[in-house]
């Protein structure tokens, strides 16, 4: 079976070592970018399996970037999942009004959490 592509959009160095080396370690690609545009650019020329998208990002935000991703005809049916600080209730609605099919705010998922979601929205 051939590994899902997994594309992580975060800024912060730290985010996508660890979570990048832990779905790694789960059998999953990963390719990561460090800002919004260079997310989208990324997701353009890789197609992804699935992109995990913070919303903080310098560049681009995320909400720009989804947006965009949902309105490529190549991406549009890419599985997006929010990981992100924010987690006020209008950030969530926001999120998935543009068609985010997960929303998680960091500090309340652990690392196997977050990629149970990643196995679950990939199903």
């Amino acid at each position: 079976m051939k590994s899902k592509k997994i594309l992580i959009i975060d800024d912060d160095p730290i985010i996508f070592k660890t979570l990048g080396d832990f779905l790694s370690e789960e059998g999953f690609q990963v390719i990561s970018a460090i800002d919004g545009l260079s997310g989208l650019e990324k997701a353009q020329k890789e197609k992804p399996d699935l992109i995990v998208l913070d919303i903080i990002l310098p560049r681009k935000n995320g909400y720009e970037v989804l947006e965009e991703i949902k309105k490529e005809e190549s991406l549009k049916k890419t599985p997006v999942i929010l990981l992100t600080n924010l987690g006020s209730l209008n950030d969530v609605e926001k999120a998935v009004k543009l068609g985010a099919v997960t929303y998680l705010v960091k500090s309340d998922y652990s690392l196997k959490e977050v990629a149970a979601k990643i196995k679950e929205a990939l199903n």
